[in-house]
Parts: C-alpha cells; structure tokens; sequence
C-alpha cells in the first residue's frame, strides 16, 4: 500500500486530552491549512473559513465558553467549570472550521455544506500527514451563538467542528468500522 492509502485507511482520532505538544510550526500550520483549502468547491465560492484558536486565544475563549455555560447551568461547581473553560485547552492547537454555506442561484447550499466537510477533512489529513493527531469535535459549543459570536461567526455561518491538533505519545485502538457488504450497494 502506498503512503495516502496507508494513511486514509489507518488514521484514528486522539481524545484531545491526550494530545500534547509541540503543535505545528508557524510553516507546518500553512501547509495543513493550504492542503485544508484544495477541496472541490463548485463555484470558486470557498463556502468555508478557519479560525486559529492558539495560545492566549485558547483561554480568551476558553472563558466565554465557561461563561455561557455558566449562565445555562447555575449550579454547575468550579470544578465543571474548569472542564468547560478548559476545552479548547487540551491541545496545543485547535482550527475551527465555519461553513459559509448560503443562497446560490447555481450552487445549492448542500454542495457548500460537503466543501466545508471536506476542507475539515483534509485539515485531518493534512495534519496526520505531518506527524500531528488529531480529534475533529463539536460538542454544545459549536451551537451556541455566545461562542460563535465571540469566535466572530455571522449569523448565517455554522461550525463545522473544531479540530485539535498536537502529538500523542500513543494512539489509541482502532474502533469497529462498518463491512463493506453493510455499506455498499452495487447498482
């Protein structure tokens, strides 16, 4: 097998608790994120965005997430706090991926909607690719305008999940993946 096929058909995600650091160089970074932008995009549209969270980022919005729990959960402790604030924390490097998906007259919104899929994708890849692992999440974050409107999302843009990136010492087990008799059809 060569090195991609290897690649697409072991990659497995990491729990970002288990993701350390270094994150990718300032270089490695564009790299992952150009490889991220070659995605078919019917239109030249480019129906998707980035957003770096890195450093002092991962604690400014670490915060709002708290707080937005916070005001949702009144009798949440610290300690759960914590955890909230803590999410996008885990790793050393986390890219939230927005969908600008919208009206078209010739690109329907779900065309926009899979290029935002697969940008987030080849994020994955591109990472994995460079020695890096990655968890591609979402969580309640990622649907609560609080959060989205401190990450500076417009009201018609959606998240298509966040993707942490670091180093793992080691990966975890493959999970089951379905049999390709139970996913395929032949026409």
């Amino acid at each position: 097998m060569n090195a991609i096929l290897d690649l697409l058909c072991t990659r497995r995600s990491v729990p970002p608790v288990q993701l350390g650091g270094p994150g990718p160089s300032p270089e490695e970074l564009d790299t992952i994120l150009t490889a991220a932008a070659r995605v078919p995009d019917h239109g030249k549209l480019a129906p998707w965005r980035f957003i770096v969270i890195e450093g002092e980022g991962r604690e400014r919005i670490g915060r709002v997430v708290a707080e937005a729990y916070r005001a949702d959960h009144p009798e949440a402790d610290d300690k759960r706090l914590a955890l909230e604030a803590g999410r996008l924390k885990l790793a050393p490097l986390v890219i939230a991926v927005v969908s600008r998906a919208g009206p078209h007259v010739k690109i329907p919104d779900w065309e926009q909607v899979l290029s935002a899929g697969a940008a987030t994708m080849n994020l994955v890849l591109a990472a994995n690719a460079l020695g890096f692992r990655t968890a591609w999440l979402t969580e309640w974050m990622a649907y609560d305008r609080r959060v989205l409107d401190a990450l500076g999302l417009d009201p018609a843009e959606r998240l298509a999940g966040f993707v942490h990136v670091g180093r793992a010492g080691e990966v975890p087990p493959d999970r089951p993946r379905p049999s390709l008799d139970e996913i395929v059809t032949r026409y």
